[in-house]
């Protein structure tokens, strides 16, 4: 099964208009309508930003000191 993208604006009444299809009269196809991400306006352009700053001064030191370790005791 082959998939087929085409973008499309719906009218004030509700109406969907695909044109230029790549298929035959007469040919059965499946439609999936699915809501562009692109468009929302829920959707933040960079959702990982934000306004705090993380500073690790030594990225690699134990999140555990060495002493709290079990296996080493």
């Amino acid at each position: 099964m082959k998939a087929h993208r085409i973008e499309t604006t719906l009218s004030e009444d509700g109406t969907l208009v695909l044109e230029n299809l790549p298929f035959q009269s007469g040919e059965t196809v499946e439609i999936i309508i699915l809501e562009s991400q692109t468009h929302s306006a829920k959707v933040k352009p960079y959702p990982l930003l934000s306004k705090q700053v993380y500073r690790y001064d030594d990225p690699f030191e134990p999140a555990v000191p060495l002493e709290d370790w079990e296996v080493l005791q």
